[in-house]
């Protein structure tokens, strides 16, 4: 599967179940969401946007742009955890299973942020961002076509860590 297959296979509504663990603390969160995946044009003025701010072509033949939502809950409390957040995954020209990845986290403080992808020969797409005070790695894959799986590590300054585990279905439509 190529970058382009996996991230069309992405879009649809999912519900994701996931569990995190603050390897610092020791604590451990639970949560679920209601997530939406949009596949966004090339032409789309959000998308442009986003790559005139990374001086980047919008019309790079292979550019693809996704347009993520949530809303769902973390823990027993039913903390509120809603979100959006916009991605464009740019292949190299020599070696299109590994690219650029551009990210406008949607919050309102132009939070603009670059990584890199790399989708593995056996099928595993992991993003990865780093900058001064963030590392972040994240894998997805698929057990079937409606049955996907994520998991992620988040590294901060001062020791601040998160591991989680998704478990995503795909809402299938009668």
């Amino acid at each position: 599967m190529d970058i382009i297959e996996f991230l069309q296979l992405s879009a649809g509504q999912w519900f994701s179940q996931r569990t995190i663990h603050n390897l610092v603390s020791g604590e451990l969160q639970a949560g679920k969401s209601e997530v939406n995946v949009e596949i966004l044009e090339k032409t789309n003025p959000t998308v442009i946007r986003l790559c005139e701010q990374h001086q980047t072509d919008p019309s790079v033949a292979q550019l693809v742009g996704l347009q993520i939502n949530w809303n769902g809950t973390i823990n027993r409390e039913q903390v509120k955890d809603i979100g959006a957040t916009m991605l464009i995954v740019i292949p190299n020209s020599d070696d299109p299973h590994q690219g650029r990845l551009l990210q406008d986290k949607g919050d309102g403080k132009s939070t603009n942020i670059s990584g890199r992808y790399i989708m593995g020969s056996d099928d595993v797409l992991t993003f990865i961002t780093e900058s001064e005070d963030l590392y972040a790695e994240e894998r997805f894959w698929y057990l079937m076509p409606n049955l996907r799986l994520r998991t992620s590590v988040v590294k901060r300054p001062l020791g601040f860590t998160l591991a989680s585990f998704c478990s995503e279905i795909r809402r299938v439509k009668n």
